[in-house]
């Protein structure tokens, strides 16, 4: 196993028990990589051979390899060299250096230009001298899942392209499930089988990923999952937590995932109706009863109907002891997922009517069946739709007190019914659109229903939302939850006024607003929900949380990864948002989207997409940030979300900020406060200060970002109850230390150190040192320029890093440590273009012009102007007497990466000898220095 892959192999917890083909990846990858190689990964679905590509992927990218990545879909499997589409996108850049009957025949072939189809072997060709040139400059890794879903074509020239890849530095590593149709199947290639995981693996993953799980529960799971890593996983994720602890029964159908229902879907397509239907009968019962299955059956031939099931060994049959019993807990599983919506209501309603002497799952099965006429049934219903709706099943909960609400002819109980479902409506399922006509509806039939905890929540949403204002809202919220502590009121629902009112307190970002929050806090006591009693600081106030506060939090993170209630997700999210933890947050958040985009709780997934665009901006995947934010924007204004999707805007308005584009920023922040003035949002007016103040920066304007900055924040402090200073701690130091405000600039630092949400987590605690070094004199900023860049965990951030990287290097030139300075402004441009961050990759440019530097990067230069920015700093460092080893260390390259590079660059400066590097650098850096006689230092 190479020495740079090792740990990362080592700390992923997804690969347990897979130590043998890791090895296996390990070994391919040396030989890929220098000779060329191909793997096909084989196994069943849901074995981990996704995970195991991604691996291999990640691996060779940390290796310094280019990675091109294509997934097999199947609505493209019928476009031809839609797969090569995908895969080639990335090296188009290198289509012009082709011989043109090559060109021509991937032009047509891709798409991206008219023309007759060229042959086969022709494409074939042109896309194995496309993968050749881009190996001339670094090892290039080719990443295809889901082969059987790849188109033939496509399919076809990666059969050819696999034979011919000796001696070629590029690798070829692709998934297909055994068994399947594929072309790459039949052609001889190197296989890795991934079997099931042994009984001890299988346990030791699920305790890394539930160790909370209940033993029998766990047990269970493994029963269930045969050795499957997806079940194993996915089976868990969708229990309820009382379910994984124990402490509430599991149903006989476990619920899956769509990964999970494909693996059993052509089980089940070969049945007969009738018998499909008896088996979701059987699944939906759960207790295995044939008494039951008869009765809802309703038909004398039912025995004879579930016997194709039988045959098919899918269940068993014990007359004797009137029991049913499905071979597989996940063919149940598939049966109830597979079904459509009419046949699971049939289903239900046919249970229901049976199980009069079980009313709990009378209640559930009416519920989803909206089926009933009488008092009872609405009663059932409304039960069912609390408990539906703390399970994350926000519209099942709606529909089912709607249907309560129209089995109640009048008063009281059918005005309850009506503003609950306004409640459920306005704050999770995600359409306001219902909301006013549902209010109006519950005071209809009972006036005294204005006042109560729900309708206060719905109308609040609805105002907020649309023509209110945050002090209307914020009164009507106090009354409500006021009256409810006085009166007595159901603790979920006090929970979710509260979390309502707070959200209010924040986008007002007034401390008098926050004071009957806190009171209510005060009056429940020791009764504080978690989520409530950690967000009442790190979600509000964050520069003032307690250690012992943050700490809940990550407790907390992780039973997000867990939990099913996409409310309870969002609402983790959101206090993890300010406080450097929204990461921890990302993969439960996706779900929740899924979730939503698959018709449930659509309130939720917006929100959870405004918390993933910002999060996919501080990481710097700005694309996906784009995307994420106009997809939240658009589908929550669609939805009538018109505050929420503003955390969307404010992400647009950011990046455009970041990018230059300042006329887009502008556009956006006035949006914000176009939007806020009015209503007093005062959250969004820090917003558009934010954006102000970044474009600012950015063009060098450091009068106008610090005035914009410190409307947010004034320096020396922060403050309360305005969380977007956190965010622009660093912006604001370096526009006070360059508009020649250091005192102010030193005094905010200081109050960054007093805080402890700056300790510990990677992007605050880079924020913080990188400040201080802007702030430091002489030799003590080059330590805290060095402590901050070796913060663990930062490049995570890699727009805050480069800045940080930029001013180190703008502190080493003005020191004249010339050499030094180069390293870190090299990296930093590389870093803003590859970003996209144009005003700062000016920035660095003109400072490496200054160096003497010239970076053209031209590939038929001589010189070290010649040299791309990664190959000037490696050449640096060579010189200065480091190994390669020392290198890749501080670069985060392997050391053969790190060779391969200064093997490119020994011919660019016309040297044969590391011993020669000093200097070819210094002669060529003389030669510079002559060109850029007209920069102004």
């Amino acid at each position: 196993m190479p020495e740079a892959l090792a740990p990362v192999r080592t700390a992923d917890a997804g690969l347990i028990g897979r130590s043998a083909e890791c090895a296996a990846l390990a070994s391919f990858l040396d030989r890929a990589l220098s000779t060329g190689a191909v793997l096909l990964v084989t196994g069943e679905p849901g074995v981990g051979k996704t995970l195991l590509l991604e691996t291999a992927a990640r691996d060779a990218a940390a290796s310094g390899a280019t990675v091109v990545h294509a997934a097999g879909v199947e609505f493209e499997a019928e476009v031809g060299f839609a797969g090569l589409n995908q895969l080639l996108l990335p090296l188009l850049d290198d289509l012009e250096t082709l011989p043109e009957p090559h060109r021509e025949a991937l032009v047509v072939a891709l798409g991206l230009g008219a023309g007759p189809p060229s042959h086969r072997l022709l494409v074939s060709a042109a896309v194995l001298g496309l993968l050749t040139r881009a190996a001339e400059s670094r090892p290039v890794l080719v990443v295809v899942d889901d082969v059987p879903w790849v188109d033939r074509p496509s399919e076809r020239v990666l059969g050819f392209v696999a034979r011919r890849l000796d001696r070629s530095r590029i690798g070829l590593i692709a998934a297909a499930r055994t068994g399947s149709d594929c072309v790459l199947l039949q052609a001889g290639l190197p296989q890795l089988e991934v079997p099931p995981l042994g009984e001890d693996a299988a346990t030791e993953l699920l305790r890394a990923r539930f160790p909370v799980l209940d033993a029998q529960i766990r047990r269970r799971v493994l029963e269930a999952s045969q050795g499957n890593p997806l079940a194993l996983l996915e089976l868990p994720a969708v229990m309820t937590e009382a379910q994984r602890t124990g402490s509430d029964p599991l149903p006989s159908a476990l619920p899956l995932s769509s990964h999970l229902q494909r693996v059993f879907a052509q089980q089940l397509a070969a049945l007969p109706e009738r018998t499909r239907e008896l088996l979701l009968l059987a699944a939906l019962e759960g207790t295995g009863d044939l008494r039951t299955l008869r009765a809802a059956a309703a038909t004398d031939g039912w025995l004879d109907d579930l016997a194709p099931a039988e045959r098919a060994r899918l269940l068993r049959i014990d007359l004797a002891a009137g029991r049913v019993t499905l071979r597989h807990p996940l063919i149940g599983s598939a049966a109830v997922q597979l079904s459509t919506s009419g046949e699971l209501r049939r289903a239900h309603g046919a249970l229901a009517h049976v199980l009069v002497d079980r009313p709990e799952e009378c209640a559930w099965h009416l519920a989803e069946a909206v089926v009933g006429a009488d008092a009872r049934a609405a009663d059932l219903l409304e039960t069912a739709a609390h408990r539906a709706r703390h399970k994350g099943d926000a519209v099942h909960a709606v529909n089912a007190l709607l249907r309560a609400a129209d089995l109640t002819p009048s008063g009281p109980d059918r005005a309850r019914r009506l503003a609950a479902a306004a409640f459920v409506g306005a704050d999770t399922t995600g359409d306001l659109r219902n909301v006013p006509q549902l209010l109006s509806a519950a005071r209809t039939a009972d006036p005294r229903t204005a006042g109560s905890l729900e309708v206060a929540v719905a109308a609040a949403h609805h105002l907020l939302n649309g023509e209110g204002d945050v002090e209307t809202a914020h009164r009507m919220l106090v009354r409500a939850v006021e009256y409810a502590l006085d009166h007595g009121s159901g603790a979920a629902t006090v929970e979710d006024a509260l979390h309502s009112l707070m959200l209010v307190c924040h986008f007002g970002g007034r401390d008098e607003l926050w004071r009957p929050f806190e009171w209510a806090l005060e009056a429940l006591g020791p009764d504080l929900p978690p989520v409530l009693s950690v967000s009442r600081t790190v979600f509000a106030d964050p520069v003032r949380a307690a250690p012992a506060a943050l700490e809940r939090l990550d407790e907390l993170i992780v039973s997000a990864h867990t939990g099913v209630d996409p409310t309870h997700v969002v609402r983790v999210g959101m206090a993890a948002l300010y406080a450097d933890r929204l990461s921890g947050c990302r993969q439960a958040l996706r779900r929740v989207v899924r979730d939503g985009r698959q018709g449930g709780a659509a309130a939720s997934a917006v929100n959870a997409l405004m918390l993933l665009c910002h999060d996919a901006f501080d990481g710097g995947r700005w694309q996906e940030a784009g995307r994420t934010a106009e997809e939240g924007r658009a589908w929550g204004e669609e939805l009538g979300y018109r505050l929420i999707t503003l955390s969307g805007v404010y992400c647009s308005a950011l990046l455009a900020a970041a990018r230059g584009d300042d006329g887009t920023a502008e556009t956006l922040a006035d949006e914000l406060v176009t939007w806020s003035a009015p209503r007093a949002v005062r959250l969004l007016e820090d917003f558009a200060h934010r954006v102000r103040g970044l474009a600012a920066l950015g063009r060098g304007n450091f009068e106008d970002a610090y005035r914009e900055l410190s409307a947010v924040s004034q320096p020396g402090g922060f403050a309360p109850y305005a969380p977007v200073g956190l965010t622009v701690a660093m912006d604001l130091v370096e526009a006070a230390v360059r508009t020649g405000r250091r005192p102010e600039a030193a005094a905010h630092v200081a109050a960054m150190e007093r805080a402890p949400i700056f300790t510990g987590r990677p992007k605050l605690a880079l924020v913080k040192a990188g400040s201080a070094a802007l702030v430091a004199p002489g030799e003590e900023a080059s330590r805290r320029f060095e402590e901050a860049l070796a913060v663990p965990g930062a490049e995570q951030y890699p727009f805050e890093r480069a800045r940080v990287q930029l001013a180190y290097g703008e502190h080493l030139r003005r020191s004249r440590a010339t050499n030094a300075s180069r390293v870190q402004l090299t990296a930093a441009l590389e870093r803003f273009r590859q970003l996209g961050a144009r005003p700062w990759a000016t920035r660095a440019a003109n400072e490496v012009r200054a160096t003497g530097l010239t970076h053209r990067g031209a590939t038929g230069d001589r010189g070290a102007g010649a040299l791309t920015a990664q190959e000037h700093q490696i050449a640096m460092l060579a010189a200065s007497g480091l190994s390669n080893k020392q290198i890749g260390s501080r670069l985060y390259l392997s050391p053969r990466t790190v060779g391969a590079h200064l093997y490119r660059v020994f011919p660019k400066l016309g040297i044969t000898s590391r011993a020669a590097l000093r200097d070819a650098l210094s002669g060529t850096a003389r030669e510079a220095a002559a060109e850029a006689a007209a920069v102004v230092l």
